[in-house]
C-alpha cells in the first residue's frame, strides 16, 4: 500500500470523515506540506508521547492530575459526573460551571456488555469518601443507557448522604416547539418552573 492510501486510510478512520474526505485532506496537506503538514505531525507526536489520563478525574491533558483538579479556584464541594471527556470539555466551553469533574468512561450497557466495574464508578465513590463533596450533578446523555447509568450512580450515591442532583432535560436555548421531537417536550413540561 502506497504511503498515500495508508494516510487517507487512517483518516478515513476518524469520526465525521470517509474516504473522499480524507483525500481531500490529504491532497490539503500535501499542497501546504510547510505549514500545515509537518506542524500538524509535530503536534500529533507530541500530543501522543505528552498527554495523559489524569488519575483523579479521567480528564485528558499534560499533567496529572489535570489542569482543572489542580485548579485551587474551582468549587471543591462540587463534581459534575460525565460520561466522556467530549462531554467535559463541552460543559468547560460552556464556563457555567467551576466545580470539578468525574469522567465515567461510559455508560452501562447490556449490550455491550459494559457493566459498573467497567466504569470509574468505585473512583467516583472513593473520591467522595475524602469529604470534600456536598454535590454530585449527573450530566449524562439523555439515552436509555445515559438514563440507567444516572439511576445506577444516585443509588450506589445514597449511602453517602451527598446531595445528588441531574442536568434539566427540555427546551434547548433557540429552539421551536414546532421542530421539537415528543420526548424533549415531555421532559420540558416535567422540568418547568416557576416565573419570577
Amino acid at each position: 500500500m502506497s504511503p498515500l492510501d495508508q494516510l487517507m486510510k487512517h483518516l478515513a478512520r476518524l469520526p465525521g470523515l470517509g474516504p473522499r474526505s480524507a483525500r481531500r485532506m490529504v491532497l490539503h496537506l500535501l499542497k501546504r506540506r510547510e505549514a500545515l503538514m509537518l506542524p500538524l505531525i509535530e503536534a500529533m507526536t507530541r500530543a501522543a508521547q505528552d498527554v495523559k489520563g489524569c488519575g483523579t478525574c479521567g480528564n485528558l491533558g499534560g499533567t496529572d492530575p489535570c489542569e482543572i483538579c489542580n485548579d485551587r479556584g474551582r468549587d471543591r464541594g462540587l463534581i459534575c459526573v460525565v460520561e466522556d471527556v467530549a462531554d467535559l470539555w463541552a460543559l468547560e466551553r460552556s464556563h457555567a460551571f467551576r466545580g470539578l469533574y468525574h469522567v465515567l468512561g461510559g455508560t452501562l450497557s447490556a449490550l455491550e456488555g459494559i457493566r459498573p466495574a467497567d466504569l470509574r464508578i468505585e473512583k467516583l465513590l472513593t473520591r467522595i469518601d475524602a469529604g470534600e463533596t456536598r454535590e454530585v450533578i449527573l450530566a449524562l446523555n439523555a439515552t436509555v443507557e445515559g438514563q440507567a447509568t444516572a439511576h445506577y450512580v444516585a443509588e450506589r450515591l445514597q449511602p453517602t448522604g451527598v446531595a445528588v442532583s441531574r442536568l434539566a432535560h427540555g427546551l434547548p436555548v433557540g429552539g421551536e416547539l414546532d421542530y421539537l421531537d415528543d420526548g424533549t417536550l415531555a421532559a420540558a413540561l416535567q422540568a418547568r418552573r416557576k416565573t419570577a
